[in-house]
């Protein structure tokens, strides 16, 4: 899936896969997670967010989409 990259602390790149309605999230700190029965209205309030990373707290994380990681986060 190509994801686009985001100016955001939280995010680093943000995918969506319309068909498979899959959200695929890359974190700051290189993790990767695929957010699942994702509706096309959320990806796009993600990509015109004020703040992308306000916007997956608020809309995203809590929401009780079913997800999995597909990257560990990378170790310093």
């Amino acid at each position: 899936m190509h994801r686009q990259r985001v100016e955001s602390g939280v995010l680093r790149s943000v995918g969506y896969d319309a068909v498979a309605r899959v959200l695929e999230l890359e974190f700051a700190d290189g993790a990767v997670y695929r957010y699942l029965d994702v509706p096309a209205s959320l990806h796009a309030g993600l990509m015109t967010a004020d703040s992308h990373g306000t916007f997956f707290l608020d809309h995203v994380r809590d929401a009780g989409f079913a997800y999995r990681r597909v990257v560990r986060p990378h170790r310093r």
